[in-house]
Order: structure tokens, then C-alpha cells, then sequence
């Protein structure tokens, strides 16, 4: 309970925080000339989720508009919880966001209960279909993408580092445990990597574990339909096992727990780390770190863990979801509508460096030669275990923890898949899934 409370203060200050970033005007008015002065919006969102550039938008739309966006912004590691908490109490925000497709909307979420249909929304038909399909139950859709899901979790390498030493892209994992050794031997630590975020060093596992169904055709609906485990699959306890070999030959350096994600630019840009598991607009976070950098600079591959050589896409990724108990339904709606604009579209694209192209018909696109280039590269994809597979999203701060375990020596891998197997099957019978009756 001590802790619940601190981290409600610690809600309520960010949301204050926000609040006062997106006050604007106190006497705007809305385009019909009616005030809008005493309305507040509520938005609960996990760290990481919500860009500066939103923010700022939230502050023009309070200019146009007079609604006030109070953003409340959660640790990554408490997320979650505090959010079903919040739904299963009734008290949600205004405008919450998840990060969920189909199969988490309905069951977690259970968005036909939770979340207004936004179907009818003005900007709902220039979503991407296969985005639009990941954020529909039962044929309504209930939620507005936040970021870019084009864009996939790879290695993201200096390449002034692999020319300097004469590397080439691995196409296996012995070839990268090479590169590993001879940046390592160079004096440069080859991975930055960072346990401490709770969320990013688990990108390791789900999002190559696709590996598994081409070694074994099927494995994904065998797992939807309840017919497999994870436990004694060799190519998940291969990943997990390579993924332990290069912390304990020093690939990932000293200070791996403690390191934060949102510093890597700057550490890939020192020059003391050469690899990190980035997105597609991680150039150009490096550029914004060191202006000697060109985005350019920063080449992409696959995670070649078990000699993986498929593409990792997935269409999930943060949405914005409204509350179907919102005392502010109408203009929380308005505010969707004004994030998914053709300006506002055009204003986050050229503003966060991460966002390449949006899920929207309507969002400009600014891939660079190297982010097309590390495409082509790719001919054959699959979707990312986390996605494809049921009950596995939910539970990845979950695994992430159980991972930071395995690095430690306190779990192995076959530990940890068991543990995956179990969570699954929990929240199968919780969601009343026929699978597993």
C-alpha cells in the first residue's frame, strides 16, 4: 500500500507537471465561439510513449480550442497494473493509452467495455489496414496509433566503427559473436544495452523468437490453440542462452543494469559503445546528440540471434484509447481528431526523430537511403512473437524481470519459458478462453 501511494504521487505530480505544460490561453475559445475554459482532459500514458512534439500540440490545441490536456505519465514498470487498477475501479482518465493488438484489446483491455467506438472517427479510415485490424474487436475500432510501427526493433551499429575495423553485417550468430569480439578487443564496449528501463532488454526475446516458426511450421497457431509450450523449445531456449553468453563475455560492458535507454544516443555517439537495439529513426537521434553524426552514420540488421534472418514487423503499438465512462467523451474525441490532422501528422513526423511514417494514409514519409536500404535488405518477414502469439504482451515487463534474473544467475532459460507458459495459461482461463478449459 506504501508503495501504491507513492506512486500515485508521483502520478499526480506528473500530471501536474503536464497540466501546466498544456494550459495555454484561458480565453481561447472552440471554432463554433463557445468557451471551453473549465474543461480539463485526463490522458494516462506509460514513460516513453508521449513525444515532446505531442506535447506541444497539446498546448496549440489548447490555444484553438481552450480544453486543457492534463497528461499523466506512469513508469513503464507500473504501467499496467495501475491501468487495470484504474479500469477494474471505474476511475479511468479521459483518454488512456495501451499498448495492445486484437487479442490483448478484447481480454485485457476488454475494450467493447472499457472504450468508446471510434469507428466513425473522421481520420479511422486513413489508418493502415493491418494497424486498424490490430486495434478492432468484433469489427469496431477502438483505438488512434500514437507512433510508428513501421519502423522494427533492430541492431543499430556505427558504421564509422564497423569501416574502421573492417566488419561486415553478421548473417549469423557466430558472425556476430566475431564483430562482438573484435570491437570488444578495440577497446570499444560492442552492445549498449539497458536492464534498468525494465522494458528494453527483453526486445532480445519476443521480438526474434519468430525464429521458432520457421524452424517449426505452425508453432504459432500450435500456441494460439493451446497445443504447445514455450518450455523445450529449442530455438527460445537457443535465443535466451546467447542472449546469457554475451553478458558473461562482456559484449553488453559493466554497466548494463544500470544504463537507461533514453541516453544511448549519446553513448552510440561517444563512440564508446558501437551496437545498440534501436528503431529506424535512431540516426537521427544521434545526430541530435552529436552534430558530427549524420544520421546516415547509423546502419541497421536483424537481431541475428539463432541465425535469424527475418524481418521483425509489428503493426501493435501505443493507441490512444477514450474511456466509455468519460464525463469529456466529446472532447476528448475532439482532440483525437486534431492529433490525427493532416498538420498534426505533418508537425510529429518532422519533429520526432524516431517517427519515419505513421500509420495513417494521410502522414508523410522521410525514410532515409539507409532505412530503405536495411529493408531491402530483408526480403522475408514475420510477426513478432508478441503479437502473433496470445498472452505474451501482457506480461512483458513480466518477463522482462525474469530475464534481468537469468542475467544474474538467479533463473535459467528453461525456468523463465515456464514461467511464460504459466502467466499464459493464467490469463487464458481469466479471459475464459475455450483453449484452455
Amino acid at each position: 500500500m506504501k508503495h501504491f501511494k507513492k506512486l500515485l504521487s508521483v502520478v499526480t505530480l506528473a500530471g501536474l507537471t503536464m497540466s501546466l505544460v498544456s494550459c495555454g490561453n484561458s480565453t481561447s475559445t472552440t471554432e463554433s465561439g463557445s468557451k471551453n475554459n473549465d474543461v480539463t482532459i485526463s490522458f494516462m500514458a506509460s514513460q516513453d510513449w508521449i513525444q515532446d512534439a505531442e506535447l506541444n500540440l497539446a498546448k496549440k490545441f489548447t490555444e484553438k480550442t481552450g480544453i486543457k490536456i492534463d497528461y499523466q505519465i506512469v513508469p513503464s514498470d507500473q504501467y499496467n497494473n495501475l491501468l487495470m487498477t484504474k479500469l477494474n475501479s471505474g476511475e479511468a482518465t479521459d483518454i488512456f493509452a495501451v499498448n495492445a493488438g486484437r487479442f490483448d484489446l478484447e481480454t485485457q483491455v476488454n475494450a467493447e467495455k472499457n472504450a468508446l467506438d471510434l469507428t466513425n472517427a473522421s481520420w479511422a479510415k486513413n489508418i493502415d489496414k493491418e494497424v486498424a485490424d490490430e486495434l478492432t474487436v468484433n469489427g469496431k475500432l477502438y483505438g488512434e496509433p500514437i507512433q510508428d510501427v513501421s519502423s522494427v526493433w533492430a541492431i543499430g551499429y556505427n558504421k564509422k566503427i564497423f569501416k574502421q575495423l573492417n566488419l561486415q553485417i553478421p548473417k549469423n550468430y557466430q558472425e556476430f559473436k566475431n564483430i562482438c569480439e573484435k570491437i570488444k578487443a578495440s577497446g570499444v564496449t560492442p552492445i549498449y544495452e539497458s536492464v534498468s528501463d525494465g522494458w528494453h532488454h527483453t526486445l532480445w526475446f519476443p521480438e526474434i523468437a519468430l525464429a521458432a516458426d520457421t524452424a517449426d511450421s505452425g508453432l504459432v497457431d500450435k500456441l494460439n490453440n493451446n497445443t504447445a509450450k514455450l518450455e523445450g523449445n529449442k530455438t527460445f531456449e537457443t535465443i535466451l542462452g546467447q542472449v546469457n553468453e554475451m553478458v558473461k563475455l562482456g559484449y553488453w560492458g559493466d554497466n548494463y543494469m544500470s544504463n537507461k535507454y533514453a541516453d544511448a544516443p549519446k553513448n552510440i555517439a561517444s563512440g564508446q559503445f558501437a551496437m545498440t537495439i534501436a528503431n529506424q529513426g535512431f540516426g537521427t537521434e544521434v545526430n541530435k546528440a552529436d552534430s558530427s553524426f549524420s544520421a546516415d552514420d547509423i546502419g541497421y540488421f536483424v537481431i541475428p540471434l539463432a541465425d535469424n534472418q527475418i524481418l521483425n514487423i509489428n503493426p501493435v503499438g501505443p493507441s490512444r484509447l477514450i474511456y466509455s465512462k468519460s464525463k469529456h467523451a466529446k472532447e476528448a474525441q475532439e482532440y483525437l481528431d486534431f492529433l490525427a490532422s493532416d498538420e498534426s501528422l505533418t508537425y510529429l513526423t518532422e519533429n520526432v526523430s524516431k517517427f519515419n511514417k505513421l500509420p495513417y494514409s494521410n502522414a508523410p514519409v522521410k525514410y532515409t537511403d539507409t532505412v530503405k536500404e536495411f529493408y531491402k535488405s530483408y526480403p522475408k518477414n514475420a510477426v513478432v512473437l508478441q503479437s502473433a502469439v496470445k498472452y505474451i504482451n501482457p506480461q512483458w515487463m513480466e518477463i522482462g524481470k525474469d530475464m534481468s534474473a537469468m542475467l544474474v544467475g538467479e533463473m535459467g532459460p528453461e525456468e523463465l519459458l515456464k514461467n511464460i507458459d504459466k502467466n499464459r495459461g493464467d490469463q487464458a482461463k481469466a479471459a475464459g478462453d475455450k483453449d484452455w478449459k
